[in-house]
């Protein structure tokens, strides 16, 4: 068994070394889980400007700009933008349903250790 010291500098010094490393674990998945959620977000901005694109180009008549990089504009067709759009779109729906699938894990995750965590903690 862990031998527990009493240190009043750090409260998790009187814990075992299974609960100290379970916290520790929790940490570090509350900061993966944090990352993926920016992550999350930046595609859902992404999404969002995309389908702004998608409707706005619909309601174009004849040719589009388009930008190409941060220099470069050219000339297109509304169907070949509508048509690149509609394909980052769905990679983007694609990356959004991997990263809700990833979140769930993490949130369940999180709670589990965070429960057990919790039951060491209290006795």
């Amino acid at each position: 068994m862990a031998k527990k010291e009493n240190n009043s500098t750090n409260p998790l010094a009187n814990l075992d070394e299974d609960t100290q490393r379970k916290i520790q674990e929790l940490q570090m998945l509350e900061q993966s889980f944090q990352q993926l959620l920016m992550q999350k977000n930046a595609f859902s901005m992404e999404a969002n400007e995309t389908d702004y694109i998608i409707a706005e180009v619909g309601k174009t008549e004849g040719e589009v700009s388009r930008i190409i990089g941060n220099q470069v504009m050219i000339k297109s067709t509304k169907e070949a933008v509508l048509e690149d759009m509609k394909k980052k779109k769905k990679l983007i729906d694609t990356r959004m349903k991997s990263i809700d699938e990833q979140e769930k894990i993490f949130s369940e995750k999180i709670e589990s250790i965070r429960d057990e965590v919790m039951k060491a903690i209290q006795g």
